[in-house]
Parts: structure tokens; sequence; C-alpha cells
């Protein structure tokens, strides 16, 4: 059985909204589109250089898919084996998917990403995808969380640990901390919560 990964960039407050850029999603009158920017160096592009390696399959919402497929097939140079990875992707409604290997999911989309799981292959890498991120929470189809922390607090936006959130032990598996303040952290899912007293 293979793993689904999900990787984020998230602020102090747990903020994940349009990490990348002022215009990636405005919804809800977000303003800080892009905060990961002034932090990101040299260091914190070797790291996310390792993070991208193969072998993957994306497993991405609708609004993902559509920002990485403007971008990447254009860029490929700098994410080696994107184009070639299957890409499957989750809508409420058809569409036409024009990135190669791009297969939508569409009905008992819970159901399939289980079959997916069950599957030989590559691990499927989730990134962004906010919806898809909190659907796959509550069904508890997490396995790991692939956390990218930087050092600021913005109150207002969309979160990662939201209405999909369930009770859940994880261990910390990797991290690095970078001159910059972001803290590069790989946590694997272990169990249930356990509880005690002093």
């Amino acid at each position: 059985m293979r793993k689904i990964i999900v990787l984020e960039f998230i602020t102090l407050d747990g903020v994940m909204q349009a990490p990348g850029g002022p215009e990636e999603d405005t919804s809800g009158g977000f303003k800080y589109g892009g905060w990961t920017v002034p932090y990101f160096d040299e260091v914190a592009g070797k790291v996310m250089s390792e993070q991208m390696k193969g072998p993957f399959e994306l497993l991405l919402g609708r609004i993902t898919y559509d920002i990485f497929a403007s971008y990447w097939p254009h860029h490929s140079e700098d994410w080696p084996g994107v184009h070639e990875a299957k890409k499957y992707i989750v809508s409420h409604e058809d569409r036409k998917l024009e990135w190669e290997n791009s297969i939508l999911l569409k009905d008992n989309v819970v159901e399939q990403i289980r079959n997916l799981k069950q599957q030989d292959g590559p691990d499927l890498k989730v990134w962004g995808s906010g919806n898809l991120v909190q659907t796959l929470m509550k069904e508890g189809l997490v396995d790991a969380f692939w956390l990218k922390i930087f050092p600021i607090t913005l109150g207002k936006g969309k979160r990662l640990f939201a209405e999909g959130t369930i009770p859940a032990a994880f261990k910390l598996s990797t991290n690095k901390v970078l001159p910059s303040g972001v803290i590069f952290a790989n946590y694997e899912r272990s169990g249930e919560v356990k509880t005690g007293s002093f």
C-alpha cells in the first residue's frame, strides 16, 4: 500500500492560503498572497528540490491543478518527472484536463482515493489543495505531513488544520531549521491519540 503525503507551506497560525503569489487565491478578501517569498533562499530551494524528487504521483484539488497546469509544463526542468507522473485531479464537475497524464476523479472520490492507495505504485503527493486535504484528513487517509512552517502569523486565511481535522497521533521523522527561521518538519502517522495525567 502506498502513502498519501500532504506537503504544505503554513504560517505559525496555520494559514496555508496563497503562499506563492498575490493572485494565487484572493478568496475571502485574502491580501497576503506570496507570504513565503521573502523567506525563500538557496537553502530552502535545496530542501524543496529533495521533496520534489520522484518517483511520485500527484493528487490535487481543482484550483491547485489549474495553478500547476499553467506553470509546470513550461518549467519542467525545475521539477524532473512531473510530466511523466500521473496526476489525479479531484473536481465536482466534468472538465477537460490538458496537462498530460492527468486523470479526473469526480464521482465517489473517497472510494477512488482509497482504491488508489491500495494499488502498487509511488506515493501520492498532495500539494496545496486545501479543500481536498480537509476531506483526506476527515477520512483518515493522510499518512504524512511534510510541512514548511514560516515564522509569521496572518490572522486570516484558509487554514490547514480546519474542519477536516480528526484526532490522530504523528511522529516527527525528519526536520531542518533554516537560517531564515523556516522549519521543514515531516510527520508520519503513528496511530491514535493517547492521553494521560500528571
